[in-house]
């Protein structure tokens, strides 16, 4: 064995020779390299970044050399590469896969140059065809695992990847019409794919863009729109952002970037277009922020208009609502993405804001400083536009997103500017964030985020809190005053409850930042204080934030009073005073308060005044210490709070707050703090508050064990005597799960007791013998409930005794602690380089005690255990008291907690040990002998007995690798002998037990659930507790503790004691790796064959308990499936045969819901047995069971499924990770060998079982039988023989079965036997080329383009007009964006067909002789049948599949029948059409026929169209009924679909041939022939090429009378219009040339031709026309509203669509008046809803820059112009509207335009119109950028003052005598102009105000406004008055939260003026 050892050394050796110094140096460095400075030789070192955390540094115990790791990680490679040449996949590579992942999890690190073979590796195997879909699960997994952080590999520089596998994969999903036939094998999730994109994304080549546009691009097609999604999915997916490298102008992004922005101006309204663009262009400006030679401006990689185009496409994403406006996205677009939906990303794990977000911040440098316009600008104007949408009184559907982007900007920026601090960024200099910026950053992000914090939406709070506190991380100078002048009044209860919680939240993300920032540290102790009162039992969620409050700040700061020894400072006085002069001061100032600390408050005060804020420590604890006995004392009495409560979330704080705070005390402090808990302790019994308590002892404990002790246990020892002794505690045995209440007091101390001595160290060696005896006293004397509380405290006690764990909770190191804590150490972070970490590691003496506790209790027990089961105790089993179950529960509650509470002393390699005779783990590098004897034994067996069925993942013992964890034994210890003894004797006691529990007392479920348990933890608790989960625990509860201390872009910078935990979580990480399985011993077999029996045990509970027991134990134990699985599948049999559904239930659960399930499904020893009782058992007369069967129903399927035959690989790539010199070809031939054998005689039984199957199908009952036929698919369904013949009887005539249910199965069977009878043969009979989806269908051939000449997109558009074509073009994208060299077609005339192979041939014959006349007869009968319910009353495409594989079948010749008798056949089933299952029968025969005879020649073509061509359109011309209009609208897409408009000519050219009959009274014919007509133009598209005199025909009869015929006429227009478009450039290199040179948007699409202008006008100018011939008020329809209509639907359904911008240059001269005018048109209700509808759309259409100007023109004519008031009043709607939309396009001189014609609108005659502008204005005002607002808020405020005290009411005469009234005194035209002037004045002030409804404190203009309004105009009569009064009220109603700050902004005066107004005083 030396010699083997040596061997690997020397191999390890040479493998770090190979890479590392005789490397070529022949090949130049990759690109960057030289740019570094010194080129490292960087394929050694395993990252560019050293780790935060020095892990093994810090374990107390030697750990293993890098040597050992590296040995491990190659031999672990190459049982990999073993497994992967061998073709072991499912299993073998999976499992080294494990292996590997757990070894990088225990944080070791492999070469770089072998991380880029496994990533390579890994990438090839997630997408190599053929791999098992769960198998190439988890390889994606790995490969996101390794390439998950940057640091580990850089892009470029490190490894490329080929984006192509990945693409080739995409293909089958998202482009399925280019793979030809459907290919059967399982697909990948497309979830993972898209996962795997964005892993591998970042590892693509720029130099493969050229490649990667030319591949994809030309699939964009708009024509058949779900060509457009894939495009721009697949785009985002795989498209490269990385840098190109320098010198290729052309892979710069400026290249292709005006091709995307065309690609996207292509499909508007979109919002996944959207999404998708604005995601792709976010990473680019990410990857292209580093790198110095791609051009940077103030607007990142973009230019202007770029950047505003984004910026407009931002503002549609956040969906504000704005006016009356409908949403930017038409509700009908994304509905067309089809299978495009899978390449969008999911928006739950992606949202927009995380794009946005990204976007601006990559594009930020402090080139956005000087310039006017820049991102940064923009920024600003986006927040500046919805900052009201952030106020808490204006919560809706936009709240989320809108706090959400806030956070990921806050969140990136705050990244970015760490990692460029900290070098990680590498950045040019001129693009690094600089103060300047980031205060602006800070400044635009302020105000929102304070209001925030206060939303009612909890999600919506989390993101502002956090973005609060990345803001105040930024910049503590901006962000602290503001936050602590809103917190303290809500903290001294000025204000609402919700706002402190809020605040008490803000507090706690804040507490740190306060904490280090100088000056505001002194407000930290003041805040305590204030926060105390929020410990209060009556409001639980306040008490949560309260403590997570108290214990931030506790992990920040120390409670030492720095007062002491200093004379100069007396008592807290001075922090008082100053405290409450700053508290002053803000409420004085406001919102707008600033705390120059840095400047203002010299050092030397700042630090008097925080020495002084301590003194009050004292107090302050022992009021909390009250606080939270109070709290206790009045928690409610439940049981068990359930999960998730407050109270549970209470009592899991707690603890959570008292450790960092007693931890943080002064010695003295401490001392106070452990009076008050040990004297409430003894004082008091609290028992609801028991675990609370006690979880609080333990912290207490855990500072200072010592002290702690020594106060407590004597305590608590004393009162349990006294309980037991005097009050008779636990005295008898009691019923139920409640505490007796003479019991609470014992109880109570009990668990003090047990948390008080659980990891705390050595210190309690020192009350040794006290523990020792009243653990014994306790056991005697002890009956009932508490006795689990007593075993549970020994428990805790050999814990605390045998384990290593962290003990120290200290915030500092202990050398600051000697030098005396001052105010420097406030807020610090320890280094995690350098702590030093105390330890407990358990010494002699303790292993001592901890053995002797052991055997005192354990041996008791087993001595008892044993006296119970023999009779000889005195206990006896009278079968009345329940006094016997208690002692044995008793006893086996304490047996389990002994076990696992020295788990850690056992040891794991024993079994091992006493398994084989040498020790295993040096034979574990000699695997091959094993292997090597084990063949030898089969060669002995027959080849075809089940030997070679076993499945090798159990009975194998591969190599396991183990890692130093500290155990302490040595083998040859007394301790060591003792310790093992005693585990074996309790496996053999618990055998006894068992058994004689299930002879004499099976229905003893109370006995059967701690044995089951303790089974458990005899089989799991080796080496580590794995029965509690420690670490799960352990591990959660660190992660929600480190979460308030991340901070993006920076590592670990958490307090000290956090720290630490870290340490031993990756101890007990260590522990948990090495908890291998280990082998069976007999002992082991004995109680697994226990577990067993008791799975199927009659009773419901011992089922259970014993399942989950033996789930746990089956992970533990190597080969222990395949012991279990025999006794558990012959249960089941036997409870099928008897009829006992106790044992079906137990034996299923086991089998199917667990671990089992896998083991059989490979297992084909077992497998046949199973499925045949499975189908037995799914009779079973019991719903639990039935129910059962039919989840288990998808695992039996699965378990038929053929297994991997051949997996296509790179092979270089698996022989990169070959070792070197090792020879393993013999050891993979073996394998292969042993492998093909297994899988061919698992075939083998496949094949018989699906034949008895097959059988049992044909003769048994439904239900049975349709279980049966479902699995015997999967089972007889093969690639190699496609199926039995047998089975394809059973099918082939199954499909006429009487049965509804048992048919379909069938028919869905026999359909899969044909296709795969044609994927077959489609592959030429290859299982290569069919996994590769190569396929060779005769009829197709590849077409060369004439792409340079100019004429021929023309010519090959007109070819579509002719019935003749030399090739057909089925597919739509070919030339529709770009042409390519060549185009699939298919050919005319095909002269083969495919050719079938011997195999395929047979079944085929068979089939063709069932389905004789007689089949198709009854076939039919089926199809004509009435269905059962109304939803299957439609056209069923599968029934068309089935029926065109049979007559393909008839037409070669291989079926009796023939085409004659099937048209008679035909016949009888249409008889007369008059019923519409006729219909649909007929519809979908007659479907099949056509379909069938696709690639047929052309002569049978013909033949079949003239028989079917008659029958249709008979059926179309006057069969044809809304009932059965469906059937043939689907007939017709059948054939259309995807197809070649000429295969079908004499339909298509007929439907095309239908002209309007103005005569025709037969309104439904006319619109379903019209609608007919449309299914063909939708689905031909471009391809349809007969639009013209259809279009004309149309266009004259638009005033069609009929409803029907209109909508249909309409809505084809916009069909036929949008399906003319199309680009064809001549190549992709064009295509990006010419938009490059259009613009930097490119160009714009959609440009409306000569004609189409002419169209419009036309069209319009009827309807002038005809609107003039109608009579005003007329009712009856005429020309004008038909017509109307009909073009309302038109554009209806084009501005809908993607195609909306070619109507732009209508809207503003021919559109908008016509629709003013028609929304007028009373009398036609639908006329005015249309027009209405059509014109919201106006500005939701996208214009480009600078395309607007008419549009405002005509706005501003119409609103200022028109003579009716409603046009004037409608346009208000849209002026506000589009003035939001474009806000970052618009020109200012348009914006001064809008804003003064609204102005101007205010003194419109008509009081509605008056009305609209003032809230029109109001909103324009508040969406304007700052800049802009306060500019007009200037002039309009000087306007409307001014126009309101130059038109003063005539003052009344004082002495007038009032005339008598007529009643009829009519206003002079005078009077009528001045209240008319007044009540514009008064609306444009009102409008001012009401633009900065939630600005708290009101800008200092407004209370002027307000007085003006107020003094002059409140008591005018009418309208005005009214105005002023409801402007005045709204004012005070939207600031009800702040209003005593707002009221604050008025001066004395002003008050006083509204006082009578705005708010009636109380005795008025």
């Amino acid at each position: 064995m030396e010699n083997n050892a040596s061997k690997l050394a020397e191999l390890i050796a040479s493998l770090d020779g190979k890479d590392g110094a005789d490397d070529s140096r022949a090949t130049s460095p990759g690109p960057g390299a030289a740019g570094r400075g010194a080129v490292e030789d960087n394929k050694q070192i395993a990252r560019s970044r050293p780790r935060t955390y020095p892990y093994f540094r810090y374990l107390p115990y030697e750990v293993e050399s890098e040597v050992k790791r590296k040995q491990d990680f190659n031999e672990m490679l190459k049982h990999l590469y073993i497994s992967a040449e061998a073709g072991d996949f499912a299993v073998g590579a999976v499992h080294w896969t494990r292996e590997l992942r757990n070894w990088l999890g225990l944080k070791f690190d492999p070469t770089k140059d072998q991380r880029v073979k496994l990533v390579r590796l890994y990438y090839e195997l997630a997408l190599a065809p053929g791999v098992d879909a769960t198998a190439a699960e988890r390889f994606s997994s790995m490969f996101m695992v390794l390439t998950k952080r940057k640091h580990y590999l850089r892009p470029g520089t490190d490894l490329t990847l080929d984006w192509r596998p990945l693409f080739r994969e995409w293909k089958v999903f998202v482009i399925p019409s280019e793979s030809g036939a459907h290919a059967q094998h399982a697909k990948r999730n497309y979830k993972t794919l898209t996962k795997l994109c964005a892993f591998a994304q970042l590892y693509f080549d720029p130099r493969e863009i050229p490649a990667m546009l030319a591949e994809i691009l030309p699939y964009f097609t708009t024509s058949f729109t779900e060509g457009a999604y894939r495009v721009t999915g697949l785009l985002n997916l795989l498209f490269p952002t990385a840098p190109p490298p320098e010198g290729n102008e052309e892979l710069l992004p400026e290249h292709y970037l005006p091709t995307f922005f065309h690609l996207w101006s292509l499909v508007n309204r979109s919002r996944v277009f959207d999404t998708t663009f604005v995601d792709l262009f976010s990473r680019l400006a990410r990857d292209s922020l580093v790198s110095a030679h791609v051009p940077f401006t103030e607007f990142g990689i973009y230019t202007q208009e770029q950047s505003s185009s984004i910026f407009t496409a931002i503002l549609r994403l956040l969906e504000i609502p704005v006016g009356q406006a409908t949403s930017p996205y038409s509700g009908t677009m994304d509905i067309a993405a089809g299978l495009a939906i899978m390449v969008e990303r999911d928006p739950k794990k992606h949202p927009i804001a995380h794009h946005i977000a990204r976007w601006i911040v990559m594009s930020l440098s402090p080139a956005c400083l000087d310039r006017p316009d820049s991102i940064m600008t923009n920024l600003e104007g986006l927040m500046q536009a919805v900052e009201t949408f952030f106020h808490p009184s204006n919560s809706g559907t936009w709240t989320k997103p809108l706090s959400q982007l806030v956070f990921y900007l806050t969140d990136f920026f705050v990244m970015r500017w760490n990692r460029e601090k900290s070098g990680e960024m590498e950045m040019p200099e001129d693009r690094k964030l600089n103060d300047a910026l980031k205060q602006r950053f800070v400044l635009c992000l302020r105000e929102v985020v304070f209001m925030g914090i206060y939303a009612k939406s909890g999600g919506a709070m989390n993101f502002s809190l956090s973005s609060l506190q990345s803001l105040a991380y930024l910049e503590p100078g901006l962000i602290l005053p503001g936050a602590l002048q809103r917190i303290y009044p809500s903290m001294q209860g000025l204000v609402e409850v919700h706002r402190t919680t809020s605040s008490l939240r803000s507090l706690q993300v804040l507490s740190r930042i306060m904490a280090r920032t100088k000056g505001f540290r002194c407000h930290v102790t003041t805040m305590l204080g204030l926060a105390l009162p929020g410990i209060d039992a009556n409001d639980l969620d306040k008490t949560l934030y309260t403590l997570s409050y108290i214990q931030s700040v506790c992990y920040s700061i120390p409670l030492h009073d720095l007062t002491r020894g200093r004379g100069d400072i007396s008592g807290s006085m001075l922090a008082i005073e100053w405290i409450t002069a700053e508290v002053a001061r803000m409420e004085e100032e406001g919102v707008k308060v600033r705390c120059d600390y840095q400047e203002g408050l010299s050092d030397i005060d700042e630090e008097i005044i925080l020495r002084s804020s301590t003194a009050g420590y004292a107090e302050f604890l022992s009021s909390f210490l009250g606080k939270v006995f109070t709290l206790l004392e009045n928690l409610p009495d439940a049981l068990r709070p359930r999960p998730g409560s407050p109270e549970e979330n209470i009592v899991n704080t707690l603890p959570a707050a008292f450790t960092p705070l007693l931890a943080s005390l002064s010695p003295d402090l401490y001392d106070l703090a452990l009076n008050k808990i040990a004297d409430f302790i003894s004082n008091h019994v609290v028992h609801q508050a028991r675990d609370a308590m006690a979880f609080i002892c333990s912290s207490l404990v855990k500072v200072d064990p010592v002290k702690a002790l020594k106060r407590l246990v004597p305590v608590l020892i004393q009162s349990i005597r006294t309980e037991i002794d005097e009050n008779g505690a636990a005295s008898t045995r009691n019923t139920g799960t409640d505490v007796l209440p003479r019991d609470r007091g014992l109880v109570w101390s009990v668990s003090m007791l047990s948390m008080s001595v659980v990891h705390v160290g050595d210190a309690v060696l020192q009350h040794r013998q006290e523990l020792f005896d009243i653990a014994a006293y306790m056991q005697q004397n002890c009956k009932g409930l508490p006795t689990t509380h007593v075993s549970n405290f020994i428990h805790h006690l050999l814990l605390n005794l045998t384990g290593i764990y962290t003990v120290d909770y200290s915030l500092y190191e202990q050398e600051v602690l000697a030098r005396g804590i001052g105010p420097a150490d406030w807020g610090t972070t320890s280094d995690p380089q350098n702590l030093n970490i105390k330890w407990h590691v358990p010494n002699k003496d303790e292993i001592h005690f901890a053995v002797d506790l052991l055997k005192a209790q354990g041996e008791n027990a087993l001595e008892q255990l044993k006296a119970l089961t023999s009779g000889a105790s005195s206990i006896k089993r009278d079968g009345v008291g329940k006094e016997w179950s208690d002692e044995v529960s008793r006893n086996l509650v304490l047996l389990r907690l002994l076990l696992s509470g020295v788990s850690v002393l056992f040891d794991a390699k024993l079994d091992f040990k006493i398994t084989t005779p040498q020790s295993e783990s040096e034979t574990s590098a000699d695997i091959e002998m094993v292997e090597a004897e084990a063949e030898s034994s089969k060669d002995k067996q027959d080849e075809d007995s089940d030997a070679n069925l076993e499945s090798a993942d159990e009975d194998e013992a591969k190599p396991t690798f183990t890692y130093a964890s500290g155990y302490i034994l040595e083998e040859d210890d007394d301790v060591y002998q003792e310790l093992h003894a005693f585990r074996e004797r309790t496996g053999q006691v618990l055998h006894e037990v068992h058994q004689f529990l299930v002879e004499k007392q099976e229905d003893d479920v109370a006995c059967f659930e701690p044995l089951c348990n303790a089974y458990r933890s005899w089989f799991v608790d080796v080496g580590i507790e794995r029965s509690a989960h420690v670490l799960d625990r352990v591990q959660r509860l660190l992660a929600a503790d480190t979460q308030p201390y991340k901070v993006s872009g920076l590592r670990k910078e958490y307090p000290r004691p956090l720290l630490l935990r870290r340490a031993n979580v990756y101890h007990l990480q260590r522990l948990r790796h090495n908890s291998y399985p280990r082998p069976k011993t007999d002992l082991s077999r004995q109680l697994f064959i226990d577990l067993a029996q008791s799975s199927v045990s009659a009773y419901r509970d011992v089922r259970r308990h014993a399942q989950s027991a033996g789930e746990a134990a089956l992970k533990a134990i190597i080969g222990a499936r395949s012991l279990v699985i025999p006794p558990l599948l012959s249960a089941m049999e036997s409870g099928v045969r008897d009829n006992d559904f106790a044992r079906i239930k137990g034996s299923m659960y086991s089998l199917f819901f667990g671990s089992l399930n896998k083991t059989i499904a490979r297992d084909w020893r077992y497998a046949p047995t199973l499925i045949k009782t499975y189908i037995s058992a799914s009779t079973a007369d019991k719903p639990s069971i039935q129910k059962l069967c039919a989840i288990a129903t998808i695992q039996i399927m699965d378990m038929g499924k053929p297994q991997e035959q051949m997996v296509i690989l790179d092979r270089e790539l698996v022989r990169a990770v070959a070792p070197n010199n090792d020879d393993v070809k013999g050891i993979i031939d073996k394998k292969r060998a042993k492998l093909s054998a297994k899988r061919s005689q698992i075939e083998r039984k496949k094949a018989a079982l699906s034949d008895e199957l097959v059988d049992m199908a044909r003769k048994s009952h439904w239900k049975k039988a349709s279980r049966t036929a479902a699995i015997v698919i999967t089972l007889g369904l093969r690639f190699d023989g496609i199926a039995s013949k047998n089975m394809i009887d059973l099918i082939a005539r199954g499909s006429i079965d009487s049965h509804p249910g048992l048919r379909s199965l069938y028919q869905g069977a026999i359909v899969a036997v044909f296709t795969l009878i044609d994927s077959r043969a489609a592959a030429n009979h290859s299982y290569e080329d069919y996994l590769l989806d190569k396929q060779h269908l005769p009829a197709k051939v590849q077409v060369t383009t004439r792409q340079d000449d100019s004429g021929w997109t023309s010519e090959y558009l007109a070819s579509f007009a002719q019935a003749d074509a030399e090739y057909y073009i089925d597919h739509d994208h070919p030339g529709w964006l770009t042409w390519n060299k060549t185009m699939p077609a298919y050919q005319t005339n095909p002269e083969t067909d495919l050719e079938y192979d011997d195999a395929e041939e047979t079944a085929r014959t068979q089939i063709g002789h069932i389905l004789d006349r007689s089949w198709f007869s009854s076939f039919f009968g089926y199809l004509r049948q009435e269905p059962r319910d109304t939803a299957a009353d439609r056209f069923h495409v599968s029934n068309v599949m089935l029926l065109g594989y049979a007559f393909d079948l008839m037409y070669s010749g291989r079926t009796s029948t023939n085409l004659f008798e099937i048209k008679e056949e035909i016949r009888r089933i249409w008889t007369d059409g008059s019923d519409k299952h006729q219909h649909r029968a007929t519809a979908e025969i007659l479907a099949a026929l056509l379909l069938s005879t696709v690639d047929k020649p052309l002569e049978m073509r013909t033949e079949i169209w003239q028989y079917v061509y008659p029958m249709v359109q008979q059926a179309i011309s006057d069969g044809l009924t809304p009932e059965n209009l469906t059937y043939w609208n689907t007939f017709l897409q059948v054939l259309t679909q995807g197809k070649d408009p000429r295969r079908s000519w004499p339909l298509i050219d007929w439907l095309a041939s239908f002209r309007l009959d103005m005569e025709s009274n037969a309104a439904f014919k006319e619109s379903s022939k019209i609608k007919l007509l449309q299914t063909c133009v939708n689905n031909l598209g471009w391809h349809f090429q007969l639009d013209k005199p259809i279009i004309e025909d149309f266009l004259l009869h638009l005033d069609h009378p009929y409803k029907g015929v209109r909508e249909a006429m309409g809505h084809s227009l916009s069909i036929l219009y949008r399906t003319r478009y199309h680009e064809s450039y001549k190549d992709v290199p064009t295509l990006i040339k010419s938009q490059k040179e259009a613009s930097s948007l490119g160009m714009r699409p959609y440009q409306p031709t000569q004609e189409f202008v002419q169209t419009i006008h036309e069209v319009f100018e009827r309807l002038e026309k005809w609107r003039q011939e109608r009579t005003p008020g007329q009712q009856t329809p005429s020309s004008y509203t038909s017509g109307g209509k009909t073009v309302l639907l038109w554009l209806d359904m084009t501005l809908s669509s993607f195609e909306c911008t070619q109507l732009l240059q209508f809207f503003p001269n021919v559109f908008m008046e016509q629709l003013l005018y028609m929304m007028d048109v009373r009398e036609d209700q639908e006329l005015q809803g249309l027009a209405y509808h059509v014109f919201r759309h106006i500005p939701n259409i996208p214009h480009r820059i600078g395309e607007d100007a008419e549009l405002f023109d005509a706005l501003i004519r119409i609103g200022t112009a028109s003579p009716l008031w409603h046009q004037r009043l409608r346009v208000l709607i849209n002026m506000q509207v589009i003035y939001f939309r474009r806000l970052f396009l618009i020109s200012p001189e348009q914006q001064q335009r809008l804003l003064d014609c609204v102005a101007t609108m205010l003194e419109d005659t008509q009081l509605e119109v008056r009305l609209g502008a003032s809230t029109t204005l109001s909103g324009m005002i508040r969406c304007s950028p700052a800049a802009l607002r306060s500019k007009v808020v200037q002039v309009f405020n000087k306007k409307f003052s001014k126009m309101l005290l130059n038109s003063p009411l005539p003052k009344k005469p004082k002495n007038a005598v009032s005339e008598p009234s007529t009643g009829t005194s009519t206003p002079t035209p005078e009077q009528s102009k001045l209240v008319l002037t007044r009540h514009a004045s008064v609306l444009g002030l009102g409008a001012l105000v009401q633009a900065f409804p939630y600005t708290s404190p009101p800008p200092s203009w407004i209370p002027g406004v307000l007085t003006t309004l107020a003094n002059k105009a409140n008591n005018d009569p009418g309208m005005v008055g009214k105005s002023v009064k409801s402007i005045l009220s709204d004012f005070k109603k939207t600031r009800q939260d702040t209003w005593q700050m707002d009221l604050k902004a008025f001066s004395q005066e002003q008050a006083e003026d509204l006082d009578g107004v705005l708010w009636k005083s109380y005795f008025a």
